[in-house]
């Protein structure tokens, strides 16, 4: 996947822009335990909007189940598909 991605969707009519990267991702997923979630997602977010839609993306993290829909959302872009195939 090459670094300069940019995801640009439209959330309850707000535009939002992010810039995933590996090394955002990589923190994400070291971040996340079972009891805690929404923090890593919502600082993942924070560290990937760009600057030009950073006001919009707070309006959406203020919503019940925003940070974690919105990161499975870019994750679901950003994130390759993987074909793997087990050889015993």
């Amino acid at each position: 996947m090459s670094e300069n991605v940019k995801i640009a969707m439209t959330i309850n009519g707000l535009d939002l822009v992010f810039e995933p990267n590996i090394t955002a991702f990589n923190k994400f997923t070291n971040e996340m335990m079972p009891d805690n979630k929404v923090a890593p997602a919502t600082n993942y977010l924070r560290r990937i909007i760009t600057k030009d839609t950073k006001e919009n993306l707070e309006k959406i993290l203020a919503l019940p189940g925003g940070a974690l829909k919105l990161t499975g959302a870019v994750n679901e872009k950003y994130s390759p598909e993987l074909e793997i195939e087990i050889k015993n």
